[in-house]
């Protein structure tokens, strides 16, 4: 059995994107783990990369929308962690990380739904998007993520 307190936290970097009304854009997983949830767009950083570079970075390839079409916001304050449920431990990335630290961008999407094309990462990472109201977030998150998703919310609750 892995012990996760001997496994580092995987670095990662997120993005909180809202619209002109204030609503949140969410995928809908694909991968059978999180089969029927959705999510911000996020994911890894590469070794070397920049945080914010790789929060727009993983929000073109996994949205299709570019930088361009983004006016940042604010960085979240601090890291946000959370362990993966024992089910996963050693099975997700390799079993090298026993969750992930997850650097969060707010930002406001300046362009149209028309601009967001779920296909631009091969394979994708979501099979639909919506924007939701931002306090539905934590009901509709993989439920291991949820606690990140409510810290999130409420380190930009007042900037949305």
């Amino acid at each position: 059995m892995i012990d996760p307190e001997t496994l580092p936290y995987r670095p990662c970097a997120g993005f909180m994107l809202v619209n002109a009304e204030g609503l949140v854009f969410v995928g809908q997983r694909i991968d059978p783990t999180a089969h029927g949830y959705w999510q911000m767009p996020q994911g890894g950083i590469d070794k070397g990369e920049d945080i914010r570079a790789a929060a727009l970075r993983e929000l073109e390839e996994e949205t299709g929308i570019g930088a361009h079409l983004v006016e940042v916001i604010a960085p979240a304050s601090r890291p946000i962690a959370y362990d993966l449920p024992p089910e996963l431990l050693g099975k997700v990335w390799k079993g090298k990380y026993r969750g992930q630290a997850q650097h969060w961008f707010l930002g406001r999407f300046l362009g149209e739904d028309a601009d967001v094309n779920l296909e631009a990462h091969h394979p994708p990472e979501f099979n639909a998007w919506r924007w939701i109201d931002p306090g539905l977030l934590p009901e509709v998150i993989v439920p291991f993520k949820r606690a990140v998703y409510e810290a999130v919310l409420a380190e930009f609750r007042d900037l949305i």
